[in-house]
Formats: C-alpha cells, sequence, structure tokens
C-alpha cells in the first residue's frame, strides 16, 4: 500500500536541513519514550484487518485487560499474528465463569457447557441417591475448566482429573487447587489412582473427536496454537472414544455414568461402542449450541443389558 505521504499536495522544494546540534562528549543518551497508548479505534481497525470477525468485543477485552500502553501493543500484535484471544489474555468465559488457559492447551469452547449441564445434573441425582458426595471425573481436562465448573455446582464432591499435556497439567492444577481437585498426568486411566477403579459416580471425558483427514480444515487458531493431541481423533474421530468406552465400565461405580461430547454424525457409531462394552447408552443434544453428548451407564450389579 502507497504511504500517505506519496501525495501529490506534498511540495517538493528540496528543504535544507536544519544543522543537528553536537552531543557533548559524556552526556547521556536520551531515553527512548514510551509507545502512545493506541486507542479503541486503532485496536479495532488493526483486529478488523486481520481478519477477526468480533473485532470490537475483542478490542474491549484487550484494553482492559491490558496494564499498560506497551502491554496492550503487544497483546494486539499477538492477537494479530493469530494467536488464539484467550492465549493473549489468559482466560476464557465458560459457563459463566473465567478460566486461566495458559499458552499451548485447549481453550474450551462454549459447546461444552452443553456437556457440563448434563454432568452437573447426574451429579446431584448422584448424591441423592447415594446420600454422599459424588466422585467425579474430568479426564482429557484441558485447562480444568470442566471441573471447575462442576466444583461450583456441586459444592461438595470428590474430584478428579488428568491429561496427557504437561502444559494442560500445570494450567488445571491452579485451576483445581481452590476446589481440593486432585490432577494427574498420564495417557487417560493409566493417570488415575487405583483407588478409583469401581468408585467413579461421573465420569465426564472431552476426548477429541475430530477426524484426521478434517484437523487441516480447522481455523489456524486451533490447529496451529492447540496440542494436536487434544483435536484428533484419528480416522473416525473416535478412536480415544473407543478406548475411554472399553475401560470405562471396570473405573464406574454401579449406576455411575460416563458423558463424552462427540457430533451428531458421529453419535450413532459411538452408541455401538458403549453398548459393546456394556454401558446403556442414551443421546442428547442442544441445537442452540450446536453440541451431542453421549451418556453412558454402568448397570446396577445384576442388572442387564437391553
Amino acid at each position: 500500500m502507497p504511504s500517505p505521504l506519496s501525495s501529490s499536495r506534498i511540495s517538493r522544494t528540496p528543504v535544507r536541513p536544519e544543522p543537528v546540534p553536537r552531543r557533548a562528549e559524556g552526556a547521556a543518551s536520551a531515553s527512548p519514550r514510551p509507545a502512545a497508548p493506541l486507542s479503541r479505534a486503532a485496536v479495532v481497525a488493526r483486529l478488523r484487518a486481520a481478519g477477526c470477525v468480533f473485532a470490537e468485543d475483542e478490542a474491549e477485552l484487550l484494553l482492559s485487560g491490558a496494564p499498560s500502553a506497551d502491554a496492550l501493543a503487544a497483546m494486539v500484535e499477538r492477537r494479530v499474528l493469530g494467536i488464539p484471544l484467550e492465549h493473549v489474555v489468559g482466560w476464557a468465559e465458560f459457563h459463566g465463569r473465567r478460566v486461566a488457559v495458559d499458552p499451548g492447551v485447549f481453550v474450551p469452547r462454549r459447546r461444552t457447557e452443553f456437556l457440563v449441564d448434563q454432568a452437573i445434573d447426574l451429579g446431584r441425582r448422584s448424591a441423592a441417591r447415594t446420600g454422599r458426595h459424588p466422585v467425579v471425573v474430568d479426564l482429557c481436562c484441558g485447562s480444568g475448566a470442566v471441573g471447575a465448573v462442576l466444583a461450583a455446582a456441586l459444592g461438595h464432591l470428590e474430584l478428579y482429573a488428568a491429561d496427557i499435556e504437561p502444559a494442560a497439567v500445570r494450567c488445571a492444577r491452579r485451576t483445581l487447587a481452590a476446589a481440593g481437585g486432585e490432577v494427574f498426568a498420564g495417557d487417560l486411566f493409566d493417570a488415575l489412582p487405583a483407588g478409583l477403579r469401581g468408585r467413579i459416580d461421573v465420569l465426564v471425558a472431552n476426548v477429541p473427536y475430530v477426524p484426521t483427514e478434517e484437523v487441516g480444515l480447522l481455523p489456524p487458531e486451533a490447529r496451529e496454537h492447540e496440542p494436536l493431541v487434544a483435536l484428533d481423533g484419528g480416522a473416525d474421530g473416535l478412536d480415544v472414544l473407543r478406548r475411554v468406552t472399553a475401560a470405562a465400565p471396570e473405573w464406574l461405580a454401579p449406576q455411575g455414568q460416563l458423558l463424552v461430547e462427540t457430533s451428531e454424525r458421529q453419535a450413532p457409531r459411538a452408541v455401538e461402542a458403549f453398548t459393546r462394552h456394556g454401558l446403556l447408552p442414551r443421546v442428547t443434544g442442544s441445537d442452540e449450541l450446536y453440541a451431542t453428548v453421549v451418556i453412558g451407564t454402568r448397570p446396577a450389579t445384576g442388572e442387564g443389558t437391553p
């Protein structure tokens, strides 16, 4: 783009420069002036030019979250380069809460709020049925957003979480510390204490379910800045889901529930996996959030499968 200074209205008459006074030897160099603060209009313009659809909303978050003009300039630059907004500001809004999200950690999606709503309801039902605090596990926990919301909603619970990504584990440990949640590093159930076998009342597994060949179609924010292991679900997107459903029955308490988010088109095959491993499945969804959740119940002792 041509510079505005190339306008023909600017005089082409040579201008003799004024002589620059020589600096006395030993004189201290002038300190650089701090950058002028970016205006809201300037931030919006930069974000919009970079392709940010919600430039005005993002500008408000950046302006309110920046502790200084220099910090704001750096945050805007990171966002313009395609860094997810949540990684730039350090948090994501999820189910009415601000949850810390570190760089390199999966950003919780709004559709997953539907999964959480189902888990809250089942946790309350479990407490009413058993007369004790529910044992809740957040598998593939990422930032710990799901566990944090469950802890706030249920109040009293035994909370455990696990993830294979070290950055996610560090982030989730900070997030769940206030709720007394324990966070473990490892691959699915391998990360959990053996003492949880047969005790879990509510098992939430927000597994990756994007088919491998479709990962490249995700927005650059996701495929370039979030861990691949949190996105890629294998050839048909259900590899990790099948692993979870295969092992879940030995970890669930009688009448314990497994909840997994998937896509509407994947739901029939997900139901097959649940049924194959002795879980009683049902599918529920939200048109508003474009969310589909499969819930599987471990039968009570002596209860058969359909």
